[in-house]
C-alpha cells in the first residue's frame, strides 16, 4: 500500500471515490482485449499456414500428373446467379464450360476457366432436376418437376425437343454412349428408354417400388443402373428390359449411383485384394452408389457382391464419383464437404468445407485439374486440382 499511495503522488492520479471506480477493473479489461486479439491472430496464423501448407503441398503445374489431381482450397471462382439451390453441375465435353441446373428453372451456361456468366436457358416450369451432354456436346438434355424432359440445341442455344411420358416428377436424364437414346428416372417408378430423333419412349423399366433418383448408362451402353427410394439399386439389360441384379447393401434412399470407367478395374482389384490377396481379379463391371445411409458403396456387378464400403461422411451423400485416373472417389454430402477417398486403403485423404449449406452436386473435369460443385446455399464453385 505504501508503495501505491507513493506512485498515486507520483502520478498525481485523483483520489476520490469516483476516479477509483473509472480506473478500477481497467487493467483487467485491458488484458483481456489482448487476450481476444491474440486468440484472433493465431486462429488466422493457422489458416495462413494451412493454405501455404496446401500451395506448397501441391505439385507445381509443370510437374503435374494427372493420376494426382485433388481439387484443393480455397475455390477459384464462387458463381452466383441462381436464385434457389443448385441441383446439378456438369463439365462440357469439347469446351471450356460447365452448365448448372436449379430449382429456380433455370439452366445456366459459365466459362470455368475466366468464371464469367454466358447465358441462361429457360422453358422448364418448374425445378430442374438434372443435365446431360450427350458425347459430342451439341445436344444437352434437361429434366424437371414440370414432368418434361428437354433437349437443347447447344450451339444455336434453342429447346429441339420436349419429352412427355412421365406421370411425375423427372430426376434423372442420361444418354447412351453412341447419343442416340436417352435414359429417364421418375419418382413414378419407372425408367424411360427415349429415341433422341424422334423424341420417342421406346422402352419403360418398371421393377422399382419408390421414387427412382438416378438411372446412368453402363460405359458400353448396354446396362442401366438405377438407385431408389426403395433402399435398392438395379442393373438393367437395355435389350431384353430384364432386370439383372438387385443390390440391397444400403439402409437407407440411395441418392447417387455411378458407373466406374474401365481405367479403375486395376485399381478396384487392388483394391479387393488388399482385403482377400487370395481373391480372383475381376474384370466387373463396377459400380458406385452414395445414399442418405451416410456411405458410399463400389460393387462388382459380375458376382453382384458389394467389395468397398467407405464410411466417414456425417450427413446424406448426395453424389460419388470416381477420379478421371481410377485411383481416387470424390464424394459430396449434406454435411457442407467434398470429400477424396484413397478406396485402396478405404480411408479419406482430403476434407474440404466447400459450402455454407448442403453439397448436392459436383463435377470432375476428365482432361482439366478443375471439379465444380453445387450447393442449397445457391452457389457453384469451381476448386482447381493440384
Amino acid at each position: 500500500t505504501e508503495a501505491f499511495n507513493h506512485f498515486v503522488q507520483e502520478a498525481s492520479v485523483p483520489s476520490d471515490k469516483m476516479a477509483d471506480k473509472k480506473i478500477s477493473g481497467l487493467l483487467e479489461k485491458k488484458w483481456t482485449s489482448v487476450l481476444r486479439l491474440q486468440k484472433k491472430v493465431m486462429d488466422l496464423e493457422s489458416k495462413v499456414s494451412e493454405t501455404v501448407r496446401e500451395y506448397e503441398g501441391g505439385p507445381t503445374k509443370k510437374e503435374r500428373s494427372a493420376e494426382n489431381w485433388i481439387p484443393r482450397p480455397p475455390e477459384r471462382y464462387c458463381l452466383t446467379g441462381h436464385r434457389m439451390p443448385v441441383t446439378r453441375v456438369i463439365f462440357h465435353p469439347l469446351y471450356n464450360i460447365m452448365v448448372s441446373a436449379s430449382e429456380d428453372g433455370c439452366i445456366k451456361v459459365w466459362d470455368y476457366e475466366s468464371g464469367d456468366f454466358e447465358r441462361t436457358l429457360k422453358g422448364h416450369t418448374d425445378a430442374v432436376n438434372d443435365i446431360a451432354f450427350e458425347p459430342t456436346g451439341k445436344t444437352l438434355a434437361s429434366c424437371s418437376s414440370d414432368l418434361t424432359i428437354r433437349l437443347w440445341d447447344f450451339v444455336g442455344f434453342d429447346c429441339l425437343k420436349t419429352l412427355h411420358g412421365h406421370d411425375h416428377t423427372v430426376s434423372s436424364v442420361s444418354f447412351v454412349p453412341s447419343g442416340d437414346f436417352l435414359v429417364s428416372a421418375s419418382r413414378d417408378k419407372t425408367i424411360k428408354v427415349w429415341e433422341v430423333s424422334t423424341g420417342y419412349c421406346t422402352k419403360t423399366l418398371q421393377g422399382h417400388r419408390e421414387w427412382v433418383r438416378e438411372a446412368v448408362v453402363s460405359p458400353d451402353g448396354k446396362l442401366i443402373a438405377s438407385g431408389s427410394n426403395d433402399h435398392s439399386i438395379r442393373v438393367w439389360e437395355i435389350a431384353t428390359k430384364e432386370c439383372k441384379v438387385e443390390l440391397r447393401e444400403h439402409d437407407h434412399v440411395v441418392e447417387c449411383v455411378a458407373w466406374a470407367p474401365s481405367n479403375c478395374t486395376p485399381h478396384i482389384n487392388e483394391a479387393i485384394q488388399q482385403e482377400n490377396p487370395r481373391a480372383a481379379k475381376s474384370e466387373g463391371p463396377f459400380l458406385i452408389s452414395g445414399s442418405r445411409d451416410k456411405t458410399i458403396k463400389v460393387y462388382d456387378i459380375s458376382t453382384g457382391s458389394c467389395i468397398i464400403s467407405l464410411i466417414g461422411h456425417d450427413n446424406w451423400v448426395r453424389q460419388a464419383i470416381f477420379h478421371p485416373s481410377g485411383r481416387f472417389i470424390v464424394s459430396c454430402a449434406d454435411d457442407k464437404t467434398l470429400r477424396v477417398w484413397d478406396y485402396k486403403n478405404r480411408r479419406c485423404t482430403k476434407t474440404i468445407n466447400a459450402h455454407e449449406h448442403f453439397v448436392t452436386c459436383l463435377d470432375f473435369h476428365r482432361n482439366a485439374p478443375y471439379v465444380i460443385t453445387g450447393s442449397v446455399d445457391q452457389q457453384c464453385k469451381v476448386w482447381e486440382c493440384r
